[in-house]
């Protein structure tokens, strides 16, 4: 697949659905046979393609393997799967369409629309994201009140950004080995817009757009109200499934891939180097644009992420863009976010970005580049109080819902937990009736899977955390109809 040769344009088939290959479904069920120790061994089949499907390891939509495939694959007997599949049919999960193989679907009950939050509960824990560190803040912002003048006399419309902020962004990529030019750097209302402009310049509505599954639900929504549709890859057990990625271009060509390999939200994880590499190479080959959302790099508690992907590209370098922020790192309040690309790239979206906006205020970039040249001083103290905020959450959840298992992350600013049934939308509506805000699984995946999982961020003060799980508990035990392990009032 090259850039000059659209989805559209690859067949007359429907490219809406992908086939999932034979090996790859049996990688994803594991050791399913455990299941179906005390039942018939097609309902513990069936049980394991169920959960694939609600936790969004399948994508909604896909074609199954013939079942003579799959039971070879399996050593199981075709009747087995045969058995299965109706099951799975019947129960919902599978479309069957006369003369092609069945889809994978998701029933009424589980595909309803996720609830909204709350506009505004006594606790939020929608927003995953810290305080201001206030007096480096309140010192940038005095110096760069006092670098203003220059500026002053001029219309104040920089629309790809203060020389002096992108400087300082292209010094952080060259301390991190990738060799960057401040010419290569546009400066952004926030990562967000980075990726609403990266969208409005290259995609069309109808086009593909690859992302994970979980994914930033802000990416999700800036995709669909370019008129993308995402195409979710999950992310595996044990990490990214590049060769899922793969069939995915191959198959369904999408316009544009979006990926978050560094302290990825919400799961926490970070790419290994040699994915990177593979990556980079899958871009080249594949002639896929991509953008690397790198907002949460600098947020990592276990240990620093890996040189960036870019760093990678020994070919085909026109096609891959990453954004950043201060928002996680720093502070949201600024909205100082930024693109790094090829010059001809970026000259591209500031051609278009006037449709769009007016460039990124003055003031905030200035205070910007003061607090990246004293990172050095402010981020280890966040990831100190990140660290202490996670372990607290970790034994808070641990002692109200000893039953709800985190995935395993090294960073980020939150826990994505796994929940004991597929309830996420129902717990979300419960806790915004008690006061409490919390996005369901569902709202950072496609096509309404995700519900045996919820997003836990760890950002908030000690008693304001305390709070929050409580009422996290008593939500989950309104909906599951269990007793609480113990009563406890908020006052």
């Amino acid at each position: 697949m090259t850039p000059e040769t659209p989805a559209r344009d690859l067949s007359a088939r429907d490219l809406s659905a992908r086939d999932l290959d034979v090996d790859r479904l049996a990688r994803e069920l594991g050791n399913w046979r455990t299941a179906s120790s005390s039942g018939p061994v097609y309902q513990g089949l069936a049980d394991g393609i169920r959960m694939l499907i609600v936790d969004g390891r399948l994508p909604i939509g896909a074609r199954l393997p013939s079942e003579r495939a799959l039971a070879d694959r399996l050593r199981v007997s075709r009747t087995t799967v045969t058995s299965a599949y109706a099951q799975l049919r019947e129960d919902g999960y599978l479309l069957a369409r006369r003369g092609a193989r069945s889809t994978t679907a998701l029933p009424a009950t589980l595909n309803a629309p996720v609830p909204p939050v709350a506009a505004r509960g006594a606790v939020n824990l929608a927003n995953a994201a810290l305080a201001a560190p206030a007096p480096a803040v309140l010192a940038a912002l005095t110096t760069a009140t006092q670098q203003m003048a220059p500026y002053l006399d001029d219309t104040g419309i920089e629309l790809v950004g203060v020389p002096s902020l992108r400087e300082a962004v292209a010094a952080e990529y060259c301390a991190r080995g990738l060799p960057t030019e401040p010419d290569d750097i546009m400066i952004t209302t926030g990562a967000l817009h980075a990726i609403g402009l990266i969208l409005a310049t290259y995609t069309q509505p109808g086009d593909r757009v690859l992302v994970e599954q979980p994914t930033y639900h802000g990416a999700l929504a800036a995709i669909a109200t370019a008129g993308g549709r995402p195409v979710p890859v999950a992310i595996a057990e044990d990490g990214w499934d590049l060769v899922a990625v793969h069939t995915v271009i191959r198959q369904l060509a999408p316009t544009l891939a979006y990926l978050v390999p560094d302290n990825h939200n919400p799961t926490g994880r970070t790419m290994r180097l040699q994915q990177r590499r593979e990556l980079a190479a899958l871009i080249a080959d594949t002639g896929t644009r991509t953008i690397i959302d790198e907002t949460m790099t600098e947020v990592w508690l276990d240990e620093p992420v890996p040189p960036p992907v870019a760093t990678a590209m020994t070919r085909r370098r026109d096609l891959l863009l990453t954004t950043g922020s201060m928002s996680k790192s720093f502070w949201g309040g600024l909205r100082i976010g930024w693109i790094r690309a090829d010059q001809a790239t970026l000259a591209s979206i500031a051609a278009l970005r006037p449709s769009i906006d007016m460039g990124t205020p003055i003031l905030e970039q200035l205070a910007a580049a003061e607090l990246l040249r004293g990172g050095a001083e402010v981020l280890p103290e966040r990831r100190e109080l990140l660290r202490t905020r996670r372990a607290r959450m970790l034994s808070l959840l641990a002692e109200r819902l000893p039953d709800w298992q985190p995935c395993p992350g090294g960073g980020g600013l939150a826990l994505w937990m796994r929940l004991p049934a597929p309830m996420s939308s129902a717990l979300s509506a419960a806790a915004s009736r008690m006061g409490l805000d919390v996005p369901p699984g569902p709202r950072f995946g496609v096509d309404g899977s995700l519900e045996r999982f919820i997003r836990i961020p760890y950002t908030l003060p000690p008693e304001q955390m305390t709070e929050a799980v409580t009422l996290l508990a008593r939500a989950w035990h309104a909906v599951t109809g269990a007793a609480a392990s113990q009563r406890v009032v908020v006052v």
